[in-house]
């Protein structure tokens, strides 16, 4: 599953308009018009190369899901003394974790609520799994995030958002 497929089942479960998704991105830092949104949201053909596609990077993704935190819940100031840390986007290695986390914080999801959604999607979770999906990449309980999990998390969002 590459990034533009991520961003087609994410912008389908939280049925947002494509004026919506360049807003969410300009929030996040990443100038484009609608129409170049469109093209981001062309599914990708793996054997050619579409000139109407434009291939989201992992620090598009990444602008995107920050630009969904602040559309949803408003722009953070940093504390007095806390400076803004972002992780620069050449250290993202796993966006399916990144997607968990992220969508998570936007949404305001609790833990039951992720494990809700999985369980609509049809695959079973336990907290413990749900808690290793979450840590920090470097953490000894880590777990990297397969497509199979985003994949059915994108699912049981569109089933918890799209009922």
């Amino acid at each position: 599953m590459d990034n533009n497929d991520i961003l087609i089942r994410l912008r389908y479960a939280l049925e947002i308009k494509n004026k919506e998704m360049a807003e969410i991105f300009k929030l996040g830092g990443v100038e484009l018009s609608v129409p170049e949104v469109i093209k981001v949201l062309t599914k990708s053909s793996e054997e050619e190369e579409n000139e109407d596609q434009i291939k989201c990077t992992n620090s598009m993704l990444d602008s995107f899901l920050n630009g969904l935190i602040i559309s949803k819940r408003g722009r953070q100031e940093p504390k007095p003394g806390q400076s803004s840390v972002d992780l620069p986007s050449n250290k993202i290695e796993n966006v399916n974790n990144l997607l968990l986390k992220k969508v998570k914080i936007a949404m305001s999801l609790t833990t039951e609520d992720m494990l809700d959604i999985f369980e609509h999607a049809g695959i079973m979770v336990t907290k413990a799994e749900l808690g290793a999906l979450l840590r920090k990449e470097g953490h000894k309980n880590y777990k990297e995030c397969g497509d199979k999990f985003a994949r059915n998390f994108l699912k049981g969002l569109a089933f918890k958002y799209r009922e």
